[in-house]
């Protein structure tokens, strides 16, 4: 006799989990110049970043990055 497998289908759902926060980067992507903000808890610490290193190198192509944490639960 060969074994058997069961699957069990349970519905689960994801969720921004406030507890995590979210972080906020930009990185330059003028001319290949590689530049980032790091992360920041605040938005306007990572714009303020893009900000002054456009005002500092004239570079006015940015990539946002919005980091969040998620939650799986299952339903019940």
């Amino acid at each position: 006799m060969s074994p058997r497998a069961i699957y069990r289908h349970v519905v689960h759902s994801i969720r921004h989990a406030p507890e995590g926060g979210i972080t906020y980067e930009a990185f330059c992507v003028t001319g290949g110049c590689g530049a980032e903000s790091g992360p920041h808890l605040e938005q306007e610490a990572a714009q303020d970043w893009a900000l002054r290193h456009t005002g500092r190198t004239g570079h006015d192509l940015f990539r946002r990055v919005f980091t969040d944490h998620a939650k799986v639960t299952r339903a019940e």
